[in-house]
C-alpha cells in the first residue's frame, strides 16, 4: 500500500567508480581492465539496505559490468529487483554514431537476457543523454520503456528531445508514451522562478541537505503523484580511489557528499513507498499482459 496513493520509483545505476564521465579525462577506456572492481560490495550493500526495508527496484546495469560479475547480477534478479539496461560501455550517446549505438543496444540487451532469462524491458542513457533518433530504435530492438528524459538545461550533459509531435499522450502522473509505443519514464524536476531544477537523486541528493531534498519529493508528489529517484552504487563508497588530475567541478560532483550518501538514502527509504518501474507501469496498466 502506497502512502496517500504517492509512490517513488526507485533506481539504481550499476557502474563502477572508474567508468563515469567525470573521470574520463583520467581514466580511458582502455584502461579499465586495470582497476579494482568495487562494484559487488557496493552493490550488495545496497542490496542489503533494500532487503531490510522489504523494497525492490530497478538496476539499470552496465553491459561491461554484467559480462565481469554475471553472478551479482543473477543475484539481484533472483531477489525479485528488475533488471534493465544501461547501455554496454556508458558512451555519451551524442559520441556515437547511429550504427554503433545500435550495436551497444543489442549487445547489453543480450548480457542481461541471457543471465536473467528474462526479456530486458527498459533502458537508461549514460548521463541521460537521450536523443529524438534513439526513439524509434529503442522499440525496433525490444525495449519497452525508457528512463533518459531529463527536461531540464542545467546540466550539459543531459540530451533534448526536441520532436514533440512524437508524443502520443500523457498520463496524469508525468509518464508519456511515444507515437511509436515506447513509454518514456522521465525524471523529475522542480520548478523554481521558472527554471527546472534537476531533483531526481544522484549528485543532487548528495550535496543537498536532505530535508530540502525531502520537501521538493513531496511537491513533485503532491503535483504528479510520482517521484523518479536514480541513484549510482558508487555513491555510497567513500573509500573509492581519489583521481587529482580532473577538473575542480567534475572533483566536487564526484566525490562530495559521498561519506553520508549511505545514512541519507536509509533516511530516504524510511520516509517514501517505493517500487520499481516494471511493477510500477504494471499497476499502471501500461505494459502488455505478457509482461
Amino acid at each position: 500500500m502506497f502512502k496517500n496513493n504517492n509512490v517513488c520509483i526507485l533506481s539504481f545505476d550499476i557502474e563502477d567508480w572508474f567508468q563515469v564521465e567525470n573521470l574520463k579525462q583520467a581514466i580511458k577506456k582502455e584502461e579499465w581492465e586495470g582497476q579494482k572492481l568495487r562494484v559487488v560490495e557496493n552493490t550488495r550493500k545496497l542490496l542489503s539496505i533494500l532487503n531490510n526495508y522489504g523494497i525492490t527496484a530497478t538496476f539499470f546495469v552496465l553491459g561491461w559490468i554484467a559480462e565481469k560479475v554475471p553472478q551479482l547480477i543473477y543475484h539481484i534478479h533472483k531477489l525479485g529487483h528488475e533488471i534493465a539496461s544501461h547501455g554496454y560501455e556508458h558512451e555519451l550517446i551524442h559520441n556515437l554514431s547511429q550504427e554503433e549505438f545500435r550495436n551497444d543496444l543489442i549487445k547489453s540487451k543480450r548480457i542481461l537476457e541471457g543471465i536473467t532469462g528474462q526479456k530486458i524491458l527498459g533502458y537508461r542513457a549514460p548521463s541521460f543523454s537521450i536523443t529524438d533518433w534513439t526513439i524509434d530504435m529503442l522499440k525496433e530492438i525490444g525495449y519497452v520503456y525508457d528512463s533518459s528524459y531529463f527536461p531540464t538545461s542545467f546540466h550539459n550533459r543531459y540530451g533534448k528531445l526536441n520532436s514533440k509531435a512524437s508524443i502520443k499522450r500523457c498520463t496524469k502522473n508525468g509518464l508519456f508514451q511515444y507515437s511509436n509505443g515506447l513509454i518514456e519514464v522521465p525524471m523529475p524536476t522542480l520548478n523554481l522562478l521558472s527554471i527546472s531544477i534537476p531533483w531526481g537523486g544522484g549528485a543532487y541528493f548528495r550535496l543537498m541537505p536532505y530535508p530540502i531534498f525531502k520537501q521538493g519529493i513531496k511537491t513533485i508528489l503532491n503535483k504528479n503523484k510520482l517521484f523518479t529517484f536514480y541513484f549510482h552504487s558508487w555513491e555510497i563508497d567513500n573509500d573509492q580511489p581519489r583521481i587529482k588530475n580532473i577538473k575542480l567541478n567534475y572533483k566536487l560532483r564526484h566525490y562530495t557528499g559521498l561519506k553520508n550518501s549511505y545514512m541519507k538514502l536509509e533516511r530516504f527509504l524510511k520516509d517514501f513507498s517505493f517500487t520499481s518501474i516494471r511493477d510500477y507501469l504494471k499497476r499502471m496498466d501500461l505494459l502488455p499482459v505478457k509482461y
